[in-house]
Formats: C-alpha cells, structure tokens, sequence
C-alpha cells in the first residue's frame, strides 16, 4: 500500500474506535515509509514485536509517538528494548521483570508493563496463565523501576471473530479482579487485546487498545 492508502485506512479505522481506545499500528515487517505515513495520518502508538527492528527504525522516524514492545521480550535483548520502548506489553515472568527492573535502575527509568495473558492456554504462545497472574502481579509490585499498567493477550490470529470472544472476556475479568484488589504500586489501565481481525470483538468485551498490522499496510501471507 502506498502512502495515500495508508491514511485512509488510517483514518478509517481510527472512525470505528470509540472514545478511550488506542489504536497500536504493528509495524512488524513494515517499511519506515509506511509507518510514517501511519503517523502522520493520526498514529499515536506504534508497536513492534523485534526489539532489532525497532532498533534500525525508531531512529529514522523524527514524528513525536510512543513505542510499544509487543513481540516476546528474550532477557538477553531488555538491556536494549528499555532504551528503544515506551512499554513493554509482554511481561510473562518474574525473571523477564527483574531483567527489566535491573537495567532501568541502570538508567534511571520507570518502565509501564502489561502482563500477558495465556487466556487459550496454547503451549505455543508465551503468557502466565490466568490463575497464576494475581501471584506475578504481586511480585512485580514491589520493583520499583517497572510499574503495572494493565493485561494483554493475543487471542486467535485466525478464523472466526467470535472464537476469540471467550479469551477475551477472561482476560477482561481478570483484569477487572485485579482491578478490585488495590495492589500497591499497580494500576489497570490498559486492556490490550485484539488485532486486524478481531479488534472489533475485543473492543466489545472491554478492550482500550488494540493492536492493527494487516489493515493498515499491505496483506501478508503470514498474517
């Protein structure tokens, strides 16, 4: 997709969102050419799921937006992933977070983390699974350079919609659980599920941030 068609779409998902949800461009495999062109058609967030890639863009985009790590965070690459991203959205263990607290405190910097949720408890995904998350929450409350602002899951890339409703409605009562436990030095903020072809279900059962590859840039065979 050129430039034009990728302010229209843009601008055309960007229309369907209600008010309060944040529209997260994935700009794996994408050109800077088109991530700008995302930007400056009203982006805000843009989320990468290679902290390498990230790496080689972020530099080469001079417009004002936050980045969000969305892709499975190895401990060998936070060193380098807290000095690219704004958020990380894919904390899924306790020796993730105290990499990540280590080399904040190295730096001088508070990281926003969403725990990810397992919620089909697909041995190939990464996530804690739902009854194990209050624990890690816990546990990551008392770091002091990283600070829990919500879940995030993934869902189904693939199929019917609908048959990612109930992972979606777990993660959103879990989330609200956690919510309604005031756990010190956690906030849930952000609910981060959904994606080109669920975005919509996931906004139904309380999603405020979605993360959009597909329709905003160019099909992919992998997707």
């Amino acid at each position: 997709m050129d430039g034009v068609s990728i302010t229209s779409a843009v601008k055309r998902i960007l229309e369907t969102l209600p008010v309060g949800v944040t529209l997260v461009a994935a700009a794996k495999l994408r050109s800077v050419e088109a991530v700008r062109a995302a930007i400056r058609a009203g982006v805000t967030c843009v989320g990468h799921n290679y902290v390498q890639d990230a790496a080689q863009m972020i530099p080469l985009i001079e417009e004002p937006v936050r980045w969000h790590m969305i892709g499975h965070l190895q401990r060998n690459k936070v060193k380098r992933a807290v000095q690219l991203f704004d958020i990380v959205e894919t904390l899924d263990s306790r020796r993730l977070a105290q990499e990540i607290e280590r080399r904040c405190a190295a730096m001088g910097k508070v990281m926003p983390v969403l725990v990810e949720i397992n919620s089909g408890r697909e041995a190939s995904k990464t996530g804690v699974l739902p009854e194990e998350v209050e624990q890690l929450v816990w546990q990551l409350s008392e770091l002091s350079h990283l600070r829990v602002q919500g879940l995030m899951t993934m869902g189904p890339r693939f199929g019917n919609p609908e048959d990612a409703r109930p992972y979606f409605r777990l993660t959103r009562e879990t989330f609200e659980r956690l919510a309604a436990v005031h756990i010190p030095n956690v906030e849930m903020r952000y609910l981060s599920m959904g994606m080109s072809n669920s975005y919509r279900v996931a906004i139904e059962e309380g999603a405020n941030m979605v993360r959009i590859g597909t329709m905003l840039f160019e099909e992919r065979a992998d997707e």
